[in-house]
């Protein structure tokens, strides 16, 4: 992935296109025409002398002359901010690329240490004042630190077998914006920032946007310190082996004052905006969702001599499960998953003695995904007595419903010129801040809904478009 578009296409060098053509001049327009030079009008080929006499120069040809030249700067500013997109991504799209596996960018890790050096690098790039807080997130400053800051960015981390552009694109797309906002002579007038929130996936330790809870509060520092991976290794530990210390972890106060209001630009995790034929819109809400573990306790044995009717399989009950959660969801109008499975001793010839399972259930209001929870937890219940298993389930995390503010939204909606507002299912770290400060969404087209999977995808010119209705934004929330 490291060589490829967001379209799929080769990445060029900086003087090609992503279809691997020369990169035009900045007299040329995306698709390779020459473009008119900027001292003539429409009528180029009437002498100097003629096009200068009263019955010539009207008011008519003065306002085409204005809109040709019009038109030459937005080619070519959409040119230059392509091709400056595909140099930031290309370097970015390096870090942790696992090629056809996809991501694998899990927190507390050398790939996640190489992540952050990125975003230090860039902010340094432009000048721009680096801060890494108390819980670890990132943060670079265009003016001084707050109070009233305007807040763009995402996150750099990603699931197993993730794809390139959840959350990465935000981040680009940020400081992309700032450089779009100095193309337009633009200064803030009051402080803005882009910031990498870090384990916004919870791929590693378990439980999402660790970064943004633990800023806001909503997670416990105690509780984040004490989260074990696969490994066993704690959160606690994997900080302080990537010279970070955990005993400063904890709601800040002084960060969150800072904040004035926060825009989170994202992939779409979904195809909304693609049935709309709209490259850009932003979010109107988030479902409710959560993580319940579901453990199934049995009875360890030989596959090959112990007889049917003296098993306690606990994979039996735990594969009924899935099926009456797939069945609840369908009902109720709700979405359930299980997504990640563990098994001890995970032997091929061995009946397992313990299944770990994880449920992710998510639906439009919170009373539907506690009803959808509870037939779940009931089915499995039954199915585990059955086959002489006991079963425990525990939610590890739940999020509310988030639904964003209307008065910012609806500002933002104003400034891209009315475009689509929709729900999503998707968590976010929008969505933990939403709670302590005026937040929102802007979301980029997938043209075929896929995420958390290498076959996630934008278009580039997309993601151009994303990175200028960013820069709209921001210009409208921090420059006037």
């Amino acid at each position: 992935m490291t060589d490829h578009t967001p379209d799929g296409h080769a990445l060029p060098a900086t003087d090609h296109t992503p279809d691997g053509h020369a990169l035009p001049a900045t007299d040329h327009t995306p698709d390779g025409h020459a473009l008119p030079a900027t001292d003539h009008t429409t009528d180029q080929h009437t002498p100097q002398t003629e096009r200068t006499t009263t019955d010539q120069h009207t008011p008519q040809t003065e306002r085409a002359a204005i809109d040709q030249h019009a038109l030459q700067n937005a080619e070519r500013t959409a040119t230059d901010l392509r091709r400056r997109f595909e140099q930031v991504w290309e370097a970015l799209a390096r870090v942790g690329d696992g090629g056809a596996a996809g991501y694998h960018r899990f927190a507390w890790t050398p790939v996640d240490l190489a992540l952050r050096g990125w975003f230090e690098e860039q902010a340094a790039r432009r000048g721009m004042t680096y801060e890494r807080d108390r819980n670890g997130n990132q943060w670079a400053w265009w003016g001084p630190p707050g109070p009233g800051a305007v807040v763009t960015g995402s996150h750099l981390d990603s699931v197993p077998g993730g794809g390139a552009f959840d959350g990465p694109l935000g981040v680009v797309s940020a400081f992309l914006a700032v450089d779009e906002l100095r193309e337009r002579g633009v200064t803030p007038a009051r402080p803005l920032a882009v910031v990498n929130f870090t384990d916004e996936e919870g791929a590693r330790f378990g439980v999402a946007c660790v970064g943004s809870r633990l800023l806001t509060g909503v997670l416990s520092p105690a509780d984040a310190r004490e989260l074990r991976d696969a490994d066993g290794v704690t959160l606690a530990e994997a900080m302080r082996a990537a010279g970070a210390d955990p005993g400063a972890l904890g709601r800040d106060e002084e960060a969150l004052a800072r904040i004035g209001a926060f825009v989170e630009l994202h992939i779409e995790q979904g195809r909304g905006l693609a049935d709309l034929d709209a490259p850009v819109g932003v979010a109107s809400a988030i479902w409710p969702h959560g993580r319940w573990r579901c453990t199934f306790h049995g009875e360890a044995n030989h596959a090959g001599t112990t007889r049917l009717a003296d098993r306690h399989d606990p994979m039996l009950p735990f594969a009924s499960t899935v099926l009456a959660a797939r069945d609840s969801a369908e009902r109720l109008g709700a979405l359930a998953t299980f997504g990640k499975v563990r098994l001890d001793p995970n032997g091929t010839n061995a009946i397992p003695s313990r299944v770990d399972a994880w449920l992710d259930g998510r639906a439009p209001d919170a009373e539907t995904v506690r009803a959808m929870v509870a037939e779940i937890t009931a089915a499995a219940r039954t199915a585990a007595a059955g086959h002489g298993v006991r079963v425990e389930v525990v939610a590890e995390s739940t999020t509310p419903v988030v639904r964003f503010g209307d008065e910012l939204r609806d500002r933002i909606v104003a400034v891209l010129g009315g475009v689509p507002a929709l729900p999503t299912g998707a968590g976010h770290d929008a969505g933990i801040l939403s709670a302590s400060v005026p937040s929102a969404m802007i979301f980029v087209r997938n043209p075929t809904g896929v995420s958390h999977s290498p076959a996630e995808h934008a278009g580039v010119d997309d993601c151009v478009a994303g990175v200028a209705a960013l820069a709209s934004v921001l210009e409208q929330l921090a420059c006037r």
